[in-house]
């Protein structure tokens, strides 16, 4: 039997992040019989709980977050680390306040299809999750998703952006006639 401090640190990441990734999948399988549509619901419970995990990894690796680009390559690096180096992703700065994360490679929908489950469960844990950690990062900023690969579009794309306060609209003024 090798040694662990033999196996490569790349080879043990990422063996365990192919078992992060399969993890859902197994899970949806073995437990949606049981618990039907319910499963979704308690699933997100632990995709939002996971969140705050993350926002864990971004304190403790002092990873920034005070904009639309810092928060984007933050949720990069905290999805590669979580579930490993297949999450191939890039940012787009559209502006000083938006930021496009594109996803071209989800370790999350080989092996949940390898699994046997559907791209839009697959999609459920993936919006909770990043629903939930950009504004736990910075809650002056929010995600949205434009495209999933999850939903048979060829890449995934979500908007970072801030949250455009609605200005109140004022009765009194009003002109009379």
């Amino acid at each position: 039997m090798p040694d662990l401090k033999s196996i490569p640190a790349d080879v043990k990441w990422r063996l365990a992040a192919d078992c992060a990734a399969r993890v859902p999948a197994l899970y949806d399988v073995a437990f949606r019989k049981v618990l039907g549509e319910n499963y979704d619901e308690i699933e997100r419970e632990i995709w939002i709980e996971l969140a705050s995990r993350a926002l864990t990894v971004v304190k403790d690796l002092g990873l920034p977050e005070k904009n639309a680009h810092d928060l984007a390559e933050s949720v990069r690096t905290v999805m590669i680390i979580l579930f490993g180096p297949d999450y191939k992703s890039e940012t787009i700065d559209v502006s000083d306040d938006e930021t496009v994360i594109l996803i071209r490679r989800c370790p999350f929908i080989d092996t949940g299809y390898e699994s046997g489950t559907t791209g839009e469960h697959t999609f459920l844990r993936c919006m909770a999750l990043t629903l939930t950690m950009v504004p736990a990062l910075n809650n002056k900023y929010s995600a949205r998703y434009v495209r999933s690969m999850c939903t048979g579009d060829r890449q995934c794309e979500i908007k970072v952006s801030s949250e455009k306060k609605l200005e109140p609209v004022e009765s009194g003024n009003k002109k009379k006639s």
